[in-house]
């Protein structure tokens, strides 16, 4: 989320590996809404490749699966979130929240005050702006 000249973003880890961030968080979403991981990739401008690597990668840091698929010809295939995938999602949104409201106040108006619309040209001595 930018707000102003901040930029937040929540990302959980699992190791190395991302287990969730803004977004997956939106594939997720896609993938609710559409009903197919194929689907959701591509209303989200994706490769099909990229989306089955993040799904991947969200099904195996979670100790449940996140994505359950449905392979086949029947009318019921495609993919839909578990009820892990819908609780990581909530709890996620719920951060990304908590973080909006936590910024969005006066430490952060205070701050931007004293930022400067663009950097200055060169490394020369700045007046002081307070206590570090």
């Amino acid at each position: 989320m930018l707000i102003g000249p901040l930029k937040l973003k929540a990302q959980i880890y699992c190791g190395d590996e991302i287990a969730m961030g803004p977004g997956k968080a939106d594939l997720l979403e896609a993938i609710r809404r559409e009903g197919s991981i194929s689907r959701a990739g591509k209303a989200m401008g994706m490769s099909y490749r990229r989306t089955w690597l993040l799904v991947d990668a969200m099904n195996r840091c979670w100790a449940e699966k996140l994505v359950e698929t449905v392979p086949g010809g029947a009318s019921n295939r495609g993919a839909r979130l578990t009820g892990c995938g819908e609780e990581v999602l909530r709890l996620y949104r719920g951060i990304e929240r908590n973080l909006d409201e936590a910024v969005t106040g006066a430490p952060l108006a205070q701050l931007t005050a004293l930022l400067r619309p663009e950097p200055a040209h060169s490394a020369t001595p700045q007046a002081d702006c307070g206590s570090a």
